[in-house]
């Protein structure tokens, strides 16, 4: 038995043993990595049985979809805060109150002065003037931190506390 395997022929056939043992244990390493990737696949996909191109380009198409729904959205939201900034330039957002006795009377300051502005710096001032019989209310009207008509001392220093 011995001078058969040292001859040409038995050389030839351990050789071709070898080789077969060799692809035999390739093939069951490929076919475990088969079977990781067949498993990998079912976890991305679930139970459909499509493959991975056509999957990724569901998944392509529904990013596209979703992106034209995002994109709708920020412009409707975008048009929205465009409103809401308009109102709000509009708002009153600086005051400045002072009272003080208009007659020297001692009456406890019941007389007021209050400016009331816009983020331009326009808006009114209005005085409240008390005293013991009567009282009057006058309105000034206010552009870019001016009074158009001449402000009184107590009209000034209002507005002087509005002005940021």
């Amino acid at each position: 038995m011995g001078a058969e395997l040292s001859s040409t022929v038995g050389i030839v056939a351990l050789a071709a043993v070898a080789v077969a043992i060799v692809t035999l244990c390739l093939n069951a390493v490929l076919y475990r990595q088969l079977r990781r990737l067949r498993a990998d696949q079912q976890v991305v996909l679930g139970e459909e049985r499509a493959d991975l191109v056509t999957h990724a380009a569901a998944i392509d198409a529904s990013f596209r979809t979703l992106h034209e729904y995002v994109t709708d959205v920020v412009e409707r939201l975008d048009a929205r805060v465009g409103v809401a900034e308009g109102r709000l330039d509009g708002a009153i957002t600086h005051w400045g109150l002072i009272r003080y006795d208009a007659y020297n009377e001692m009456s406890g300051r019941q007389s007021t002065s209050i400016a009331l502005l816009d983020s331009s710096r326009s808006g009114i001032v209005l005085s409240s003037i008390h005293h013991r019989d009567q009282a009057r209310l006058y309105a000034k009207q206010v552009s870019d931190g001016k009074g158009e008509l001449r402000l009184s001392p107590e009209e000034e220093e209002a507005l002087r506390l509005a002005l940021p």
